[in-house]
């Protein structure tokens, strides 16, 4: 197989509660709460179209019927529900639940919550160039603080010269993880379906030295809460008013 062959799936992570997002996620699943008049998973959705994606799994769990409903009427990419209204699996967890339907080549991995706006070309198509599944098991996106709306925190990951990641743990110069990353299977060998989170596979693939990232050329947005709306709509805006 080729080890520079860009993903021709995804899975984007779409079953969590969405609490800080309340009220407005008493009725409405967060990746339907819409920001700019688009609801958050088709921000995501439409990056994996842009990227030409054939083939995207969701998953679903809290208020699952409403995003089944919406996602019908989704046919760029192809759309198919991992079911997870049973037992809510975590980021990881729910991953390796959509493993058969993923395929045996590398995917991309995107967070419903969060999204971007692309400066010059996809930014996930730029990810493709960079993967190399003979040196990296998973490659995240970063983004820089300056980039970034919504976001609270602090760094994540520090990244060297050659693209290797490490843990920032609060050291100057850290980057955020943006949500998006593309990942080979095998990484996930071995695992059980059970509730557990993406960063086990982080910290595996960073002691073999096989976590890489690169960073977005864009602005990246992330919607936790409902104040973090307005901004997230003010970036679009103005990106909207710069690409006239």
């Amino acid at each position: 197989m080729d080890a520079r062959k860009p993903p021709q799936t995804a899975m984007i992570l779409a079953a969590g509660l969405g609490k800080r997002m309340r009220p407005l996620t008493d009725t409405c699943p967060k990746p339907l709460i819409r920001i700019a008049g688009k609801p958050l998973i088709d921000w995501s959705l439409d990056l994996l179209a842009v990227a030409g994606v054939a083939k995207a799994i969701v998953n679903i769990h809290y208020l699952g019927d409403k995003l089944i409903n919406h996602l019908e009427q989704r046919r760029n990419p192809e759309i198919v529900i991992s079911d997870e209204r049973d037992e809510l699996l975590d980021s990881a967890g729910g991953i390796v639940k959509a493993l058969p339907a993923l395929g045996t080549g590398s995917f991309y991995i995107l967070n419903a919550d969060t999204f971007w706006i692309d400066r010059a070309g996809s930014s996930l198509i730029a990810m493709a160039e960079k993967w190399d599944a003979s040196r990296m098991d998973m490659l995240l996106l970063l983004a820089s603080f300056d980039r970034a709306t919504g976001h609270s925190g602090s760094g994540d990951f520090i990244i060297s010269r050659d693209g290797r990641l490490a843990r920032s743990h609060g050291a100057p110069g850290g980057l955020i993880y943006a949500g998006a990353i593309i990942a080979h299977p095998r990484i996930f060998a071995n695992a059980v379906v059970h509730p557990h989170s993406l960063n086990l596979y982080f910290d595996q693939a960073i002691t073999a030295g096989r976590l890489y990232g690169t960073i977005l050329d864009g602005q990246w947005i992330t919607v936790g809460t409902p104040d973090a709306i307005a901004p997230a709509e003010a970036v679009i805006d103005a990106a909207a008013v710069l690409a006239k």
